[in-house]
């Protein structure tokens, strides 16, 4: 009994949530970036295929993720479980918000990563976001 209560603790990820301030004008263009396969795309993945409820990303020639959109508000958010994780309750979320203060769009990001994974997860989002705003000149 013991041993799966350790190995239900050693699966246990940490939330991760970072934010990125956008040099957007337009929602339209955050949101299509953000929530349509043609966006996803430009920086997230190099070939993206959706049903409306399951989305494949394919990254090079092998790779591939399945991805079940369990949350969408428009020109909010978009949050994605992975099929083959273990964890019902981990998600990934990308969400657009705007500050009229500043008349800024931020560009949060929530994932789960393992304790030891934390850093290079930040990374892989960061060289995303580069990309994103790369891409449409954000």
């Amino acid at each position: 009994m013991a041993h799966s209560k350790q190995f239900e603790i050693a699966m246990k990820k940490e939330k991760i949530h970072l934010e990125y301030l956008l040099n957007a004008t337009s929602k339209n263009i955050i949101w299509t970036a953000i929530s349509t396969p043609t966006g996803l795309e430009d920086w997230f993945a190099d070939r993206v295929v959706s049903d409306d409820k399951i989305v494949e990303f394919h990254w090079g020639k092998t790779e591939q993720r399945d991805a079940e959109i369990v949350a969408i508000r428009a020109f909010s958010f978009i949050r994605f479980r992975w099929l083959d994780d273990d964890n019902e309750r981990d998600y990934f979320e990308i969400k657009m918000t705007y500050n009229e203060l500043t008349s800024d769009y931020v560009l949060e990001i929530i994932d789960f990563a393992e304790p030891d994974e934390v850093n290079d997860m930040k990374e892989l989002w960061e060289s995303q976001v580069t990309k994103l705003r790369r891409t449409c000149g954000f």
